[in-house]
């Protein structure tokens, strides 16, 4: 049984009163040292350990990680510890809990998870992937822009995709993507062509990367004359400008997007909580 690091045993009265104080499989405190300036709550160092094991692959997408029970006596601390820090990890949507079965590392495979990142919705009917035209996927090196997103130095090697995706057989968004290229080796035009299903989905289940968050710039631009045949409209016409930039575990930025979207028959929606 693997205890705590001395940060984490390290534990002071705020983490007692954090509804969970450190305790071993038997109940008893463990040491209570001096408070430092540092000092983050009990419940979110051990969802630091847990994250840590995510990323590690300890337990993969699709995976049922160990009950609260045996995660409060692996860390050495109760369980409504280990539950407080499990209900933020599946408010993130790193995990999900699942009535009678246990709690399951999510997967972008996964119906509740795959449309997280795909806010393009149609005026009728339900979300779903279209289909995917890849125009190419090429490796270079980083401009500066793209390499100042990716926190990586000007010149690194990057993937760059260009694709147009169909919805209803209308061309309906046209994306340029950037990766990081240490961690996409291998990716072709022939797998994402090949690939049927989100491209998260690939890239979690290929490459090992996944996406935890995103953070997006919106804007309204009217289409230029490439973008314009590319889309099927006449250059001018108004376009959503979505800038993304996806993070994997540990806030690492891995991938760069840049969509224009046509949103005759379609809106962006944004779930705000």
């Amino acid at each position: 049984m693997s205890s705590l690091p001395t940060p984490l045993v390290g534990t002071a009265v705020a983490a007692a009163q954090d509804n969970g104080a450190a305790t071993s499989g038997a109940g008893a405190q463990s040491p209570v040292a001096a408070v430092s300036p540092t000092f983050s709550p009990l419940y979110q160092q051990i969802k630091a350990l847990i994250t840590q094991s995510l990323q590690s692959g300890e337990w993969k997408p699709g995976e049922m990680i160990p009950s609260e029970m045996d995660l409060a006596a692996r860390y050495k601390v109760s369980q409504g510890t280990v539950r407080k820090a499990i209900d933020e990890l599946a408010a993130e949507n790193l995990v999900a809990r699942r009535q009678g079965k246990g709690t399951f590392v999510t997967t972008h495979h996964e119906d509740g998870v795959k449309f997280r990142f795909l806010r393009l919705v149609p005026d009728e009917g339900e979300p779903h992937y279209g289909a995917s035209q890849v125009l190419e996927c090429k490796r270079l090196r980083a401009p500066a822009e793209i390499a100042r997103l990716l926190d990586i130095r000007t010149g690194d090697s990057v993937v760059q995709i260009r694709r147009v995706l169909f919805f209803s057989g209308e061309p309906t968004v046209l994306d340029e993507i950037w990766l990081l290229g240490t961690n996409f080796k291998g990716l072709t035009a022939e797998k994402l062509t090949e690939w049927k299903g989100p491209m998260y989905a690939l890239f979690e289940a290929e490459f090992g990367t996944r996406m935890i968050r995103a953070s997006e710039k919106i804007r309204a631009v009217a289409a230029d004359a490439a973008t314009a045949a590319l889309l099927s409209v006449e250059a001018g016409t108004p376009l959503l400008s979505v800038e993304r930039v996806s993070f994997t575990y540990g806030d690492r930025p891995v991938e760069v997007r840049r969509g224009l979207y046509v949103t005759t028959r379609h809106y962006y929606q944004n779930d705000l909580s």
